[in-house]
């Protein structure tokens, strides 16, 4: 164990976590919503400094980013537990944790150093966190955030965005790419989703990560049958991105399968998710995105004003074809895309 970060000492040998948006107040001998941060005798615990339940070097588009370092390799670390519990939860195996089940689970110990050196033995260009919620992993991930930026190495937040202003303006410096989570756009859908009601947080943080820090935003809407496929939900989604964080901002809106407590549910149809990208591009977004759905065309850029295919993507392979310095090799056009 290791003492948190960003926690208020109160009466009675309580504390308050200041890390995510729930700002628990943890009486001794418990813990947060998280699962990951117990009080002991009034100091503040993370129980997964360092605890490392997946690496792997992924190409930068399975985040997925696609205007972000685009045919890069990321180094992708996660851990185990998060602030949410929802019902679609890809990895819950890792995220459903329970107090005192983590020592049951397969990890290993990855201090910060061997963590951006193994980022490089791997040849990749960053490394991010991912794979489960890694606000709640925050003293690791700032301590290895630090470190990347004198290496050169990008740093990616892959994020449910449930984060509080003080901890975002702690790492901001350090971070590089917010990809976050939009799950839907109504406070019946978030309660239902993941018991959340205070979800206009998520969105608050969006615009603080790129308009404070100039972070690359990029957004992800996991569109599920019957309960964020809605045209009046999608329709709000995507004009709330162009009024709040741009009408280049990627917007991603992809393929939900069967699983964890969902699995009565088919998989989206691939005309749901083109009816998405129509609704996004017809509120005046430039960029989106079909995704999980390989081969799809959807997953292409094109230029905004002349339609030039500007990359080519087919499932995880990635041809840059008509991009330097950000911008349409054709007309010119920014196309709001960094390293490349």
């Amino acid at each position: 164990m290791r003492e948190a970060m960003l926690y208020e000492k109160l009466a009675d040998k309580k504390v308050r976590c200041q890390v995510c948006a729930y700002r628990c107040v943890i009486p001794s001998g418990k813990n947060g919503v998280c699962q990951t941060r117990p009080n002991r005798d009034g100091t503040l615990y993370t129980l997964i400094y360092a605890e490392v339940s997946s690496a792997a070097a992924d190409p930068i588009e399975k985040k997925p980013l696609y205007h972000f370092y685009p045919g890069t390799g990321v180094f992708s670390l996660g851990t185990f537990g998060c602030n949410f519990r929802c019902i679609h939860c890809q990895n819950y195996n890792i995220s459903y944790v329970e107090p005192g089940t983590e020592s049951l689970l397969p990890s290993h110990h990855l201090s910060p150093e061997e963590a951006i050196r193994l980022t490089k033995r791997q040849g990749c260009q960053g490394i991010a966190w991912t794979y489960n919620e890694p606000t709640i992993w925050f003293e690791y991930t700032y301590d290895c955030a630090r470190l990347a930026k004198p290496q050169g190495l990008y740093t990616v937040y892959v994020t449910n965005g449930f984060i509080t202003p003080e901890a975002l303006d702690t790492i901001g410096p350090y971070l590089d790419a917010w990809r976050v989570d939009v799950k839907g756009f109504s406070t019946e859908f978030y309660k239902k989703l993941a018991h959340l009601a205070k979800w206009q947080t998520i969105l608050d943080m969006a615009v603080r990560a790129k308009g404070k820090w100039g972070m690359h935003v990029e957004v992800v809407t996991n569109v599920i049958p019957a309960l964020n496929d809605d045209e009046p939900q999608l329709k709000a989604l995507a004009q709330w991105i162009v009024q709040a964080l741009g009408a280049a901002t990627p917007w991603h809106v992809t393929r939900f399968y069967p699983t964890a407590q969902l699995t009565n549910l088919p998989p989206t149809p691939v005309a749901t998710l083109e009816k998405a990208m129509r609704i996004g591009k017809e509120a005046g977004l430039q960029f989106v995105y079909v995704g999980n759905v390989p081969t799809h065309t959807g997953e292409n850029t094109y230029c905004p004003n002349c339609g030039q295919l500007d990359v080519e993507r087919v499932g995880y392979r990635t041809r840059v074809l008509g991009v330097k310095a950000g911008k349409c090799t054709r007309c010119g056009t920014e196309l709001n895309m960094r390293g490349v």
